[in-house]
């Protein structure tokens, strides 16, 4: 999902997805919403032949916002078997992705490419956000591609909602980085069974409010030690579907138990978007 990844995002500038919701002070859609919903400044009437053309964009904007909220409003909860039903205000960018290697192009080497995470111990909590498992951790920063980012929140999604050259993982992590101009980069991590995760399970305990759950979390430990990526401009991956946002996905997967990755399917074993068409976008690989 970008699921509920965080405010509406500023256009991008060339150069290159809760607690139990209810939305609530963190719901990262209330900002979406509200700027649809907002009331015009009203300072200077333009001609009367001008206002359709002004307010074509707006009002499509508001009536897709208003058609979300109304559809969920009080319990966060998607319909991920009737995804063609979701409608968003444009349709050329949209994600997730099969991200097809072969079709891919080199990052220039004279731009600024790496991936670099700080502050990666953190505070946490985990969450059931209605159609997703989310950590809600605010301190971990990031420097993508030369940019700084904070971590809003992320989640998770079954199965993958990203694919590999066909290929779905049982699981997909999407972390969300949101810029001080609001700009969005989501960074996309696949997991596979294999050995267990000791961060996996933290989030499983505090989920789960167990006893002595960890109240903090290593984030770094959640992602793969070689940091190369395809990154492509594309979408929230839930309702209301925003465009401009910066993918990252990582190729190279994170190992969880059987054990662990069953306690995530036991929440949501369902909740991935449906692979949408590239449309001819760039997609870029970096090295790491």
């Amino acid at each position: 999902m970008v699921s509920r990844e965080t405010a509406s995002p500023q256009p991008h500038r060339h150069n290159d997805a809760d607690k139990k919701t209810t939305p609530d002070k963190r719901s990262i859609f209330q900002p979406i919403l509200k700027d649809a919903m907002r009331p015009q400044a009203q300072a200077s009437l333009p001609a009367p032949e001008s206002l359709p053309m002004r307010i074509a964009l707006p009002l499509s904007a508001l009536c897709i916002a208003m058609t979300f909220a109304a559809a969920h409003a009080g319990d966060g909860k998607i319909d991920y078997d009737h995804q063609d039903k979701w409608q968003a205000a444009h349709e050329t960018q949209q994600s997730p992705i099969d991200i097809v290697t072969h079709d891919a192009i080199d990052a220039k080497a004279d731009e600024p490419q790496a991936l670099v995470f700080m502050h990666t111990h953190a505070p946490m909590e985990a969450v059931d956000n209605g159609h997703a498992v989310e950590v809600e951790t605010h301190a971990t920063e990031a420097t993508i591609r030369g940019r700084h980012f904070a971590l809003a929140q992320f989640h998770f999604h079954a199965a993958s909602e990203h694919t590999i050259d066909g290929k779905h993982y049982p699981l997909e992590g999407h972390y969300v980085f949101k810029a001080q101009d609001g700009r969005l980069a989501v960074v996309g991590v696949m997991y596979e069974v294999g050995k267990p995760n000791a961060q996996a399970q933290a989030v499983l305990d505090s989920l789960d409010h167990k006893r002595n759950a960890p109240h903090d979390i290593d984030v770094d430990a959640l992602m793969p030690a070689r940091h190369d990526y395809y990154h492509y401009l594309g979408s929230l991956t839930t309702p209301p579907l925003t465009e401009n946002v910066e993918w990252y996905v990582m190729p190279t997967p994170v190992t969880m138990s059987q054990k662990q990755i069953d306690a995530f399917l036991a929440h949501y074993r369902h909740n991935n978007r449906n692979v949408q068409p590239l449309n001819g976008r760039p997609l870029v690989h970096s090295a790491g």
